[in-house]
């Protein structure tokens, strides 16, 4: 039986640039906002956060911006004050240190940005991708100043691990070297896959098209290939972290998924 009783998406911001980061080689005319999304799973055993959106401090402090984003020539990522992953955990009367368990579908800097706030709980991640995140020559997408904490509990995972009963860690490189997603079982949802960046839109799965970055091309199109024979098998509905369209016919908190 599953233990997972709510399903929260939250909405965390948008990143502006073009199509070309989500669908590899389609869209570089067009501008696209990319919604920035994490979740809450209220379980039997616990509150568990899934991701945790972007480091809204670094974009809001001049220095700290050129030095992330615009000295880089990125766009920084937009987050209004709804968009803040705390106030809308406090809308659903949820306290960081309420939260058992974060897991991480990757480590880029949308996905770790308020890790700080939980350090106290018990944080899941693939292995390899811990590794990656933690050595010299890591890309410039994982920003080390919002993980790289002496006291983080890391709970580190190698391939496809059942986390709770109802939710199943599903190893799916490619995108980053320990990109995962997540299968979960809802009560009277059913099951739902929570993709990450495997694919971060609709079409990515529909049409088998990349990533626009991968570390590694053939694993991200098995990862593609893997996450739509396990929706398949399980009857599972895809829940996209940053489909500009599919962000808009979700419930979003603190509406839930039962």
């Amino acid at each position: 039986m599953t233990s997972i009783q709510k399903l929260y998406v939250l909405l965390c911001g948008y990143e502006i640039g073009p199509k070309t980061i989500s669908t590899r080689n389609r869209g570089d005319r067009f501008i696209v906002a990319l919604p920035i999304s994490a979740y809450l799973l209220e379980t039997r055993q616990g509150l568990v956060l899934v991701d945790t959106g972007v480091n809204s401090a670094i974009i809001n402090a001049p220095g700290l911006c050129e030095q992330y984003y615009t000295g880089r020539g990125w766009n920084p990522p937009m987050v209004l004050p709804q968009h803040e992953l705390l106030t809308q955990l406090e809308q659903i009367g949820v306290q960081p240190g309420d939260i058992s368990q974060v897991v991480l579908t990757h480590m880029h800097m949308d996905h770790t940005g308020n890790l700080r706030y939980f350090r106290h709980a018990r944080i899941s991640v693939q292995r390899a991708e811990h590794a990656y995140a933690f050595s010299p020559n890591h890309s410039p997408a994982w920003f080390e100043v919002d993980y790289n904490f002496a006291d983080m509990r890391w709970h580190l995972l190698d391939g496809d691990e059942a986390l709770l009963p109802g939710l199943q860690a599903i190893a799916t490189p490619g995108h980053t070297p320990g990109h995962q997603s997540l299968l979960v079982q809802l009560p009277q949802t059913g099951n739902v896959l929570l993709v990450g960046d495997a694919g971060d839109m609709a079409e990515n799965f529909r049409d088998e098209v990349l990533p626009g970055e991968t570390s590694d091309d053939t694993a991200a199109l098995l990862s593609i290939q893997k996450l739509k024979a396990l929706a398949s098998a399980n009857a599972a509905s895809f829940f996209y972290c940053h489909d500009p369209e599919f962000i808009q016919q979700v419930k979003l908190a603190p509406e839930y998924y039962s």
